[in-house]
């Protein structure tokens, strides 16, 4: 089934009622806190939205991030840097960090997170108005395969292999 939609921001004037994913912590993100943290300037909110019915189908947030190398232990230091000329190697690299990313219950399982990832793949790759060379992400435990197998993201470390969350990466210069 093909369905129209579109990507649009969070308003105050967005109905976010009828959303609900898998997680509640995704839910409370965006009924609650995703408007505060916009109009505080630390994320911003897209929505994946249904033209047909205006259903929202997706929401995910993004904001600034820093992967410091200092802070990530020798070998995924090294792996990051040898990507990088001589002459351009730094401490740290700036990133985008996608802060939340649900997808709607009734629409789970139709390809919407792996569409979602590919546009900000694009959006900061080709469409960057500022140096951004990877996209970061604290990864609920159950949602790194999802990273892992669509999103080719990849774990700074394994020292964090037994929290709730785990950083993963993508470089977006393997994108193109």
């Amino acid at each position: 089934m093909k369905l129209n939609y579109s990507f649009q921001e969070l308003t105050p004037e967005t109905n976010l009622t009828a959303f609900r994913c898998i997680d509640d912590d995704l839910n409370d993100f965006l009924l609650n806190e995703a408007l505060d943290y916009q109009t505080e300037l630390l994320a911003k909110t897209y929505l994946v939205v249904n033209e047909e019915n205006g259903d929202l189908i997706a929401y995910f947030s993004l904001l600034n991030d820093t992967v410091r190398l200092e802070e990530t232990n020798k070998s995924t230091a090294n792996r990051i840097n040898r990507r990088i000329p001589n002459n351009k190697r730094r401490k740290h690299y700036p990133a985008l960090k996608i802060g939340r990313l649900a997808v709607d219950s009734r629409y789970a399982g139709m390809g919407f997170g792996e569409h979602i990832l590919r546009t900000i793949r694009t959006m900061f790759r080709y469409g960057n108005r500022t140096g951004c060379r990877f996209l970061t992400v604290d990864a609920l435990s159950s949602a790194t395969s999802f990273y892992e197998s669509k999103g080719k993201f990849r774990f700074f470390s394994d020292e964090d292999a037994d929290e709730p969350t785990r950083l993963m990466y993508f470089d977006l210069k393997d994108f193109g």
